[in-house]
């Protein structure tokens, strides 16, 4: 996996050096600050983490939920965000740097990687906008100097908004795979509009570790909350004051030759300036994407959700007016991509469809959604006709990797956040109605959610099952070295090993690899075996373990 994404970072380099024109000229760019309030915030600290700014002010709840209110021009909103949070910024940067060194640890492949970045985002600068240019040029001022060696402040910033973008391009990483649902009319219990989301970008436990559930009064367009971390200024799952939701899938891309406009800053746009689907559909129509992604919109005005489906080449919408429920995974669902062949093998080859039945299911099951059952589906950890999967199968809803999940009711403008581990903690709930509602400096030292409606926590963290899952993890991590470094097996490293994930299909595959490459090959067998005989993630997957199992046999014959 990490050879083929080299092979490519190398390919581009090449590029590099051979179509340099215009490179120069994105790295001196930067957004012109003549028409606004340059004037640097004063932050003011108080106990209990509560930090203000003017009307300006981050604060972090009892379920370590970061509060973030903002307000102003494109700048002072955007240096607001970096002042007020500055300290959390410099950690979501060595997350998400340590994750890259992780996977790319040799020095020259890291000097290729940034003069990768260099050109492939050369174009990026014209396909954001001068006012998300500009909040995060503000941004950019409050972070660390300490990866200036990969590009400076501003660049770097501009470049972490297409990650998301990158990561699923090159699908293998396997960063995102979300699952989503809308139900309204009589699939709710009031009738109302309900979604849900699951956002598994996964960067590692330290890069969730400080979510941010973000309001924001713009100067222009409307106020609007989103959950985002430190540093990110597009929106993945937000909801306006009109109460028009946005959330965002990842389709299956080719891996495209430049930056475009990150999804991300897409859904910001039609975030801060759409009331109904029609108005998010035009915006949508506006921009140049580099990435295949479905998005999610829920409209109060509308009282339904539709999918706007994007690629580099065309944009499809998917909108059942017979129908009163709405599911997105991670493949495309509308007539504009009903032949497309990298939909279509996507579809046979990723877990995209088995979480796409697996929801039909539980949304057949639970006749009348509200925001408690919509939670209990969000959380759900098996299988169809709940198979057990093993945790942290990517064939679960609850893929025990999610940054966040979130429950909306536009027409009541009422979301809930979950919170930490993944969606297993409480779910916050945020009334935007009484946050937009005459904000003004003198705010008492509370937070900003309406805890009266929450949701609370999974009863799953409590059990043993829990508990070895996270020692799973480790003990995985330690699996993966000693694969990789032809390392000797601890003494009675295996029984434990599977012992704390015995369902999951990965753990006697990996052993099942390890005496295969050491030629214990009857073990060997005996594992790969076990691993056929539970549920593997993907077709291709299971077409790896079906080799080795054919290839340990002839060994033993």
């Amino acid at each position: 996996m990490l050879n083929r994404i080299l092979q490519y970072v190398l390919l581009y380099c090449l590029l590099f050096v051979c179509i340099s024109c215009g490179i120069s000229q994105s790295l001196k760019h930067r957004p012109s600050l003549t028409t606004y309030d340059t004037t640097t915030p004063k932050v003011t600290e108080h106990p209990y983490n509560y930090r203000t700014s003017g009307k300006n002010s981050l604060f972090q709840n009892k379920q370590k939920q970061w509060e973030l209110y903002v307000t102003g021009d494109p700048l002072q909103i955007g240096m607001a965000t970096g002042s007020l949070t500055d300290s959390l910024l410099h950690r979501q940067e060595r997350a998400f740097f340590s994750k890259i060194y992780d996977l790319v640890p040799s020095k020259f492949r890291l000097n290729l990687l940034r003069h990768f970045l260099k050109w492939y985002n050369r174009k990026l600068y014209r396909n954001v906008p001068d006012e998300y240019q500009t909040e995060i040029y503000g941004l950019s001022q409050y972070s660390t100097h300490n990866f200036d060696n990969i590009a400076s402040p501003y660049l770097r910033s501009l470049y972490l908004h297409a990650a998301h973008d990158i990561g699923h391009a090159l699908q293998d990483l396997a960063l995102v795979g979300c699952s989503s649902f809308a139900a309204w009319g009589n699939k709710t219990d009031d009738g109302a509009l309900l979604l849900g989301r699951n956002f598994d970008f996964y960067v590692g436990d330290a890069f969730a570790e400080n979510k941010i559930v973000a309001f924001v009064t713009p100067q222009k367009g409307h106020p609007f909350m989103m959950v985002t971390w430190p540093g990110m200024i597009g929106a993945v799952s937000g909801m306006n004051k009109e109460g028009l939701t946005v959330t965002i899938n990842a389709g299956k891309s080719k891996i495209p030759l430049v930056a475009r406009t990150p999804i991300s800053i897409l859904t910001r746009e039609i975030l801060q300036y759409a009331k109904n689907i029609d108005e998010a559909i035009a915006i949508a129509r506006k921009r140049k994407v580099f990435v295949s992604e479905s998005i999610m919109v829920g409209s109060a005005s509308d009282r339904k959700a539709i999918l706007i489906e994007v690629s580099p080449t065309k944009i499809g919408i998917y909108d059942l007016p017979n129908s009163q429920q709405l599911i997105a995974t991670n493949h495309f669902q509308s007539k504009t991509f009903k032949n497309d062949k990298r939909n279509k093998k996507h579809i046979l080859n990723s877990h995209s469809q088995y979480r796409y039945d697996r929801l039909t299911e539980l949304l057949a099951r639970e006749k009348k959604l509200n925001p408690v059952t919509t939670a209990g589906i969000l959380r759900d950890k098996e299988g169809l006709k709940n198979k057990l999967l093993g945790y942290g199968n990517e064939k679960a809803i609850n893929q025990l990797i999610a940054h966040h999940s979130v429950i909306f009711k536009p027409e009541q403008r009422l979301v809930w956040v979950s919170s930490n581990p993944y969606q297993l903690g409480e779910f916050v709930c945020y009334d935007l109605n009484k946050i937009f509602q005459n904000r003004n400096s003198q705010d008492s030292i509370i937070s900003l959610a309406d805890t009266s409606l929450n949701i609370p926590q999974d009863p799953f963290v409590n059990t043993q099952s829990y508990t070895d899952y996270e020692q799973f993890k480790i003990a995985d991590k330690l699996m993966d070295s000693i694969l990789k470094n032809k390392k000797v097996l601890p003494d009675n490293f295996v029984q434990k090993y599977q012992s704390l994930n015995p369902e999951y299909w990965l753990v006697y595959y990996k052993t099942g690899l390890f005496f295969y490459k050491n030629k214990q090959y009857k073990i060997a067998k005996v594992n790969f075996k076990k691993a056929l005989g539970k549920e593997i993630t993907t077709e291709p997957q299971k077409l790896i373990v079906e080799k080795y199992f054919r290839k340990v046999q002839k060994k033993l014959h």
